[in-house]
């Protein structure tokens, strides 16, 4: 199990960013959240085995979002302890 902690950047708010990541997480057996933050940038917390949080971050990538997407900003960080994949406020 891994754990990813990621910032997203660009015009990542209000073109339905969150909405769509959460209907990915459905593909892929991951857990976590994802919110906005006040700064403009898109948070995402996700865990999950290796593969299947890579495929998901590159799902990502590679949707629609990518034409909002200016920036992408990782770190490793510990197995998340949540079930499921939400929108966090």
């Amino acid at each position: 199990m891994i754990g990813r902690h990621v910032f997203y950047e660009g015009r990542v708010q209000g073109v339905g960013f969150r909405w769509t990541t959460k209907n990915l997480a459905r593909c892929y057996e991951v857990t976590g959240t994802v919110r906005n933050l006040p700064d403009g940038r898109v948070e995402l917390l996700v865990s999950g085995e290796v593969d299947e949080v890579e495929a998901f971050l590159e799902a990502i990538a590679e949707s629609d979002l990518k034409a909002h997407i200016r920036k992408v900003d990782t770190h490793a960080i510990a197995p998340l302890s949540v079930s499921g994949f939400e929108i966090a406020n």
